[in-house]
């Protein structure tokens, strides 16, 4: 007990959501914790590195290769010349240098290939010559055509500069569509070093309005990332499906984490929490039906809205930063978004870098990566369990129901034990629990009706028969009276018809 009473939820400070290097950016996972700018520049440092490394080690090579054949040379003049005596064994080892020397000359040969840029240029032309990119083809689909005019009708209002933007994004289109065999890095690299040297041309043009830059290259993301959607997310080279599958198959297994575990500070007896809840979920699954990483961006952006939400509602004060990550982790849990980590893989690669690095869409992305590396090393102390609970609970031998029955989780409030389950299957019990006392009341209600129709046909034949019986026990006989006679007199009326004459 003493554990869990020192436990006070899921901490992290904010400091750690920054880039390690200090430059007062969000940093990311994916790049080691750097943001965007400091991950682009260490990238191409040590790609410079590897770069002049790989030269050297071929240097090398050849310098070997050229003293090998010398030496071989060197050996073959000395086998012309009569053999001496003494000197029987110098026909094998000049076989074994020979040997020695053409497969070092092979392994030269190779690394010079690779590293010639002429091979590469000749291969690109020819796939380029025999190919056409389906991202420029005339059968693109409704929504790609829509974008397109969209994009278009945005330039217009730009005039010249528009013209040439426009341009660009056409030529980099035909020029990425010869790049199909490049890994996802590389890739990235590409559109990251187009959306700069745009932006720069942008911000000459505009004379420094980064109000106008931000919305011109929203636009030119929209359009180039609706077409290169299909060859770039999730790309075969890389291993994020794999990641996709253990990151899904990790939550499936997690189906039991209670919010309670998680210590979130969110009551969904409320309705309006609830119903953010509600919100926040379809707002990440929503998020792998976007093509463009801004949308993406934005969807994550609404769900942590919601949750902040939910949070303000319940503590009846704003949401804190401490409580916002253990309410993402909890809401990631029971939405299992599909594709989670190829949808992080995706913007990562080919967002503006200016949307992850400030503002709140990088803060609330920085978030979900967070929450995403937290559920993947998720474990007993992250959630105030002892390593054996955890494993009972993993493999389904036991359930946190039947620990809180036992006194072990301290949850005393009513409904704890439908709280302590999965809220799904817990929400699943209530509803078949209510459709069954429905379907016994209908069956009252039902019963009643057919009474009271059994007891209005009844009721209506005992009149009948009560009216009849009357009818024949006094039948009506029609007499004519003496008062309608035409020679009656006055005096012949009862009393009440009698005239009475009043003296005047």
């Amino acid at each position: 007990m003493s554990q869990r009473t020192e436990r006070r939820g899921i901490h992290v400070d904010q400091s750690d959501l920054l880039c390690k290097k200090g430059c007062g950016y969000y940093g990311n996972a994916a790049w080691q914790g750097l943001c965007s700018k400091c991950w682009r520049e260490e990238y191409q440092r040590v790609r410079q590195k590897q770069i002049q490394d790989d030269w050297a080690l071929a240097e090398k090579l050849q310098r070997e290769e050229e003293a090998a054949y010398a030496s071989s040379h060197g050996v073959q003049t000395q086998s012309t010349t009569p053999p001496q005596p003494g000197h029987a064994s110098l026909g094998p080892f000049s076989k074994f240098e020979e040997k020695k020397t053409n497969e070092k000359t092979r392994k030269v040969t190779t690394v010079k290939k690779f590293f010639s840029p002429s091979s590469r240029t000749a291969s690109k032309k020819e796939t380029q010559e025999g190919k056409t990119s389906p991202s420029i083809s005339r059968h693109a689909s409704f929504d790609t055509d829509q974008v397109s005019k969209d994009f278009v009708d945005f330039l217009k209002n730009l005039q010249k500069p528009g013209r040439e933007i426009h341009k660009q994004c056409r030529v980099f289109l035909v020029n990425m569509s010869s790049k199909k065999d490049l890994g996802a890095d590389e890739l990235s690299e590409c559109v990251q070093d187009f959306y700069q040297n745009l932006a720069d041309r942008l911000m000459t043009h505009f004379k420094g309005s980064s109000e106008s830059v931000e919305q011109v290259m929203d636009q030119v993301e929209k359009y180039i990332m609706t077409r290169l959607y299909k060859s770039v997310f999730c790309p075969e080279t890389t291993d994020d499906e794999r990641k996709d599958l253990a990151t899904q198959n990790r939550i499936r297994a997690l189906h039991w984490v209670t919010i309670q575990m998680l210590c979130v500070s969110m009551d969904e007896e409320i309705p309006e929490v609830s119903e953010n809840v509600v919100k926040a979920i379809t707002d990440i699954i929503e998020m792998d039906s976007k093509r463009v990483p801004r949308d993406k961006l934005a969807c994550i952006t609404h769900c942590s809205k919601h949750i902040f939400s939910a949070i303000r509602i319940t503590k009846n004060e704003p949401a804190s930063a401490d409580d916002f990550l253990p309410a993402l982790i909890y809401i990631v849990l029971k939405a299992n978004p599909p594709r989670l980590q190829s949808n992080i893989q995706y913007i990562t690669r080919f967002c503006n870098p200016s949307r992850l690095m400030t503002g709140e869409d990088g803060y609330y992305f920085t978030n979900l990566c967070c929450a995403a590396a937290f559920i993947e090393k998720l474990d007993a102390q992250s959630l105030n369990l002892s390593p054996e609970e955890f494993e009972r609970y993993m493999s389904g031998q036991a359930s946190p129901r039947c620990s809180s029955a036992e006194g072990e989780w301290p949850h005393t409030g009513p409904g704890a034990g439908v709280a302590a389950t999965n809220p799904v299957l817990a929400q699943l019990n209530h509803n078949l629990e209510q459709l069954s006392t429905i379907s016994s009341r209908q069956e009252k209600v039902m019963e009643a009706a057919q009474s009271l129709q059994a007891d209005l046909l009844s009721w209506t034949e005992s009149v009948q028969r009560e009216v009849n019986d009357i009818l024949e026990k006094y039948p009506l006989t029609c007499t004519v009276s003496s008062i309608d006679a035409n020679n009656i007199d006055n005096d012949n009326l009862p009393p009440p018809l009698t005239p009475q004459v009043f003296a005047g």
